[in-house]
């Protein structure tokens, strides 16, 4: 008896540590609830992140530059866009990449880092990109809606039927969804979308590649390619050729850009870390576990290559189906019409995969605004207190006030947005080329530099800056590019008209 009492004294006595212990293996050294992504969950995220209806796009890009020049500026960016990846993961905690102190978003890693105004120019790079990008999703996501509709239709009266359609409907039924969608705090909660947007993406580019693939070798009509793209004289004029090289350029450096989001990624739902930790803890042994940084690097790497893969397939097949006269997008554009339903199936999965990007994209927003409005107004119950709602068969969901009315607030706007301009989706290539340089280039290098405190003039340091200023160039040749094409589209904008 006395034994047993024992027992039960001991038991009594470290119960609270116990208990402290099970809170601890619940949360990650930073306090907040341990983050269940792994090197999987945000290879996903990424994989959302980068390859988006674009794609599709590439056959025009390529068309632009030709066999030699394509495919090098696809690789090259593809270099660039995983190196700078890889100096921003190590940013991720300061000062050391591995033990220091975490930062939550890509303004709090400039703040930690750099400071000063460049705080705001990464803010104004960054969340105008992403606004931008929210945006040009609503109309691209409602255009591949749209392609179903008239695929079906240049299907059952012929391919010589115009088939007007109206985007709005479609844009209305995407930003009801994405207000659906926009109740889900973070993007820890998100993986399960960014994995069923990913399989979207790899959906719809093999059916587009291999489209293309039965195209070139079935023969049919000729079709004309070169070295050097799109042939002066015969295709284009002089100063077209000039204007849709910087055009093509500018798309290919756009489509690689995620950096916006990487942060964000990597602070919400990596977790690899602590739980590899955490079992080589319960093993005791001495083998060290791989850091958050090296881990978000695989990620990246995963990520990066899958979508050059896709890129370069696409890019390429494409030209050699279509030549110099491949459209913006085959599949949207109608480079397809048969079989049809392989060509609607391949627009649900755009339309699938975008209603996830837009999410990946609109997280960082919602998380800034949300942060900045609980530290100025901390007191206030609508922006701060959660209630409980009990779900069926899901559990127990907790609804803001504040997250409701403004998540809503700004999935509205932007879908109105997009249907009062509906050419708005071309801006974004501005957009691209004006956050390309800042966001994936140079703040990641500066941060670097410092981290490391490399020497001025340094071997290191001098290349760095020799591929900080090359890319400056790129996005200032991009932008031009943008703005001559956003001038001729607003000269064609007839705005009772319905875009198409």
């Amino acid at each position: 008896m006395a034994r047993e009492m024992q027992k039960n004294s001991m038991f009594i006595e470290h119960g609270p540590q116990a208990f402290e212990s099970d809170i601890r293996k619940n949360l990650d050294d930073d306090g907040r609830s341990k983050r269940t992504g792994t090197w999987v969950t945000a290879s996903a995220h990424i994989i959302t992140a980068v390859i988006g209806s674009g794609v599709l796009s590439l056959a025009w890009a390529i068309a632009q530059l030709g066999w030699v020049a394509g495919p090098a500026v696809l690789m090259a960016f593809s270099f660039i866009t995983f190196f700078t990846s890889t100096l921003l993961a190590d940013c991720y905690r300061a000062p050391d990449p591995i033990t220091g102190k975490r930062n939550y978003t890509y303004m709090d890693v400039v703040r930690a880092y750099l400071g000063g105004r460049k705080v705001q120019l990464c803010g104004l790079a960054q969340y105008g990109n992403l606004i931008g990008v929210t945006i040009g999703y609503t109309i691209t996501a409602s255009i591949s809606m749209v392609a179903v509709k008239r695929s079906n239709c240049f299907h059952k009266h012929g391919h010589h039927v115009k088939c007007q359609t109206s985007n709005y409907p479609f844009m209305i039924i995407f930003a009801g969804i994405q207000i659906l969608l926009s109740q889900i705090p973070n993007f820890h909660k998100l993986s399960w979308l960014s994995i069923l947007a990913a399989i979207m993406s790899f959906a719809y580019s093999s059916i587009g590649l291999g489209l293309s693939v039965a195209k070139v070798v079935g023969g049919g009509s000729h079709v004309r390619t070169s070295l050097t793209g799109v042939t002066v004289g015969v295709d284009v004029t002089g100063s077209e050729k000039v204007w849709k090289t910087f055009q093509a350029i500018g798309d290919i450096a756009f489509a690689y850009a995620y950096s916006t989001v990487l942060i964000e990624i990597q602070a919400s739902d990596y977790s690899a870390y602590q739980e590899e930790k955490d079992v080589k803890e319960k093993e005791d042994t001495l083998k060290s576990s791989p850091a958050e940084n090296k881990t978000m690097k695989r990620a990246s790497f995963v990520g990066v290559s899958t979508t050059t893969m896709f890129y370069v397939l696409c890019g390429c097949v494409g030209y050699a189906a279509f030549g110099n006269n491949a459209p913006g997008n085959f599949l949207t554009g109608f480079g397809f019409y048969e079989p049809f339903w392989l060509v609607d199936l391949a627009n649900v999965c755009i339309a699938i995969h975008l209603i996830g990007a837009y999410q990946v994209f609109c997280q960082p927003i919602y998380g800034f605004v949300e942060k900045w409005c609980n530290k100025k107004w901390p007191d206030s119950k609508f922006i701060t207190s959660e209630h409980g709602i009990d779900i069926p068969c899901c559990g127990v969901y907790y609804v803001n006030s504040f997250r409701l009315v403004w998540r809503t607030a700004y999935v509205i706007v932007t879908a109105v947005i997009a249907m009062i301009f509906p050419f708005f989706n071309d801006f974004l290539g501005l957009l691209g080329a004006a956050s390309f340089y800042p966001l994936t280039v140079y703040f990641p290098i500066e941060m670097y530099i410092a981290q490391s405190k490399l020497p001025k003039y340094s071997f290191t340091w001098t290349w760095l800056k020799i591929l900080s200023w090359a890319c400056l160039v790129v996005s200032i040749v991009a932008a031009a590019g943008s703005i001559q094409g956003l001038a001729q589209d607003v000269k064609k904008y007839k705005p009772f008209k319905n875009p198409q």
